[in-house]
């Protein structure tokens, strides 16, 4: 009985460690034809002389695209992990964003719908197709939060030809699916994945490599003796099927040090003085984007200032960054810096920046919607509900930011030359 308590605990510590280990070995990179991104240095087998480069996108001019000018919205207008995807069948951007929804209307958040021809002038057109408090027309079409939309002509059901990840209060992440985008019927009685204590933001995207669906849900993970925001992964090859999740951004020492720069850089918009006691980095969501030859994500880096007085939640800034992966499994960050250049304090995109759930490719180019705040993640506004309207002091409005096809980072040399050599 003690050898086979022993073979046992022994093959129990083996399975440990496969899982631990997790990715799939790779020997060899098929490159193919494929575009070969230089975020990451895989590929890159010996280089001299020669500077990588992240390169932030460019944000459209001007204001804000898209902002609250509706009654039934509320205060403000988000596609914090919302979705815009180009339908080609019919030629138009469509838009699943959430707003806070007025009280009149609503009594929680909802998922709204907004269509544009070209990406930057959007309609709010009154298709609502849940019943308001009151009775009037308006846009929302579901009583969830981050909405992750997929359209797939080619699934032979057309009531799932549309489908959905979100998120709902009181039952967690779900899938739900839609023949039109605006009327959806839940996927099954329980979450796709587990219900955590932190379970407020989840968003997906769809790798094209592969197929497979990759969901981002937030949990909450300890990290240097805390509890800290971290967000896993978990894949699906139809839609109903999701593997466990595993971790995919947790804070590391690095993102710890970088703190207090980041912190510094919102200085006058903060609530509370520094408390390094807590000062920490955590990760609030993710958008991702399918590339041609690896999968990229911009997860947002939530820095802890400071504790809110009288609340169990934290002050600070939210920017996003990026990260690659070839396997959907591991995640390297090799730029810390934001990747969506942060606005000036008292811009509207000054405190906090939080993606759409996927990036899209149009023309040559990729587009990024995100959600700008002029706030931190303390301000009163979003810890007291009786305040008065706080449309003329706090602004959230949706965004966007662009980059040439595949250029996110480089690699430079100086006028005196340089060499880089890639793996076989």
């Amino acid at each position: 009985m003690q050898t086979s308590h022993f073979v046992a605990a022994a093959f129990a510590a083996f399975l440990a460690v496969v899982q631990l280990v997790g990715a799939q070995q790779i020997n060899v990179l098929e490159a193919r034809s494929d575009s070969q991104l230089l975020l990451d240095h895989d590929i890159v087998h010996e280089s001299h002389g020669v500077a990588f480069t992240l390169h932030p996108a460019e944000k459209h001019p001007g204001e804000p695209l898209v902002r609250a000018d509706q009654p039934w919205e509320g205060w403000y207008a988000s596609i914090f992990a919302g979705t815009v995807l180009f339908d080609e069948q019919e030629k138009v951007f469509k838009m699943w964003y959430t707003c806070p929804g007025d009280r009149a209307y609503f009594d929680a958040g909802v998922t709204c719908y907004a269509v544009s021809r070209d990406g930057l002038k959007w309609d709010k057109p009154p298709v609502g197709t849940i019943a308001a408090k009151n009775g009037k027309a308006h846009n929302a079409v579901a009583n969830v939060l981050c909405p992750s939309v997929f359209k797939d002509p080619a699934d032979a059901d057309a009531a799932r030809r549309y489908k959905m990840v979100c998120f709902d209060p009181n039952r967690g992440y779900l899938a739900q699916t839609s023949a039109d985008g605006l009327h959806w019927t839940l996927q099954g009685d329980k979450p796709i994945v587990p219900i955590s204590y932190v379970d407020d933001v989840v968003s997906a995207f769809r790798d094209r490599r592969t197929g497979r669906y990759v969901a981002f849900p937030k949990q909450l993970t300890p990290v240097f003796g805390r509890s800290r925001r971290t967000i896993y992964s978990s894949t699906s090859p139809d839609f109903r099927n999701w593997c466990k999740p595993e971790p995919a951004f947790v804070a590391d020492r690095r993102d710890d040090l970088g703190s207090l720069a980041r912190v510094q850089r919102v200085r006058a918009l903060l609530n509370y003085p520094d408390n390094f006691h807590v000062m920490r980095t955590e990760f609030y969501g993710a958008g991702g984007y399918s590339a041609e030859s690896c999968a990229i994500a911009f997860p947002w880096t939530f820095t802890i200032s400071a504790n809110v007085a009288g609340h169990t939640n934290q002050d600070g800034p939210i920017e996003t960054q990026i990260a690659i992966s070839r396997d959907l499994e591991t995640w390297s960050r090799p730029f810390r810096t934001p990747v969506i250049p942060p606005g000036e304090n008292g811009s509207w995109d000054g405190g906090m920046i939080l993606t759409a759930s996927q990036a899209i490719d149009i023309g040559d180019e990729v587009w990024l919607y995100y959600a700008g705040a002029n706030y931190t993640h303390g301000a009163p506004i979003l810890y007291n509900t009786a305040a008065p309207d706080p449309r003329p002091k706090y602004a959230t409005a949706i965004g966007l930011a662009t980059w040439k096809r595949d250029r996110f980072a480089s690699a430079d040399a100086p006028s005196t030359g340089g060499w880089l050599t890639t793996v076989p």
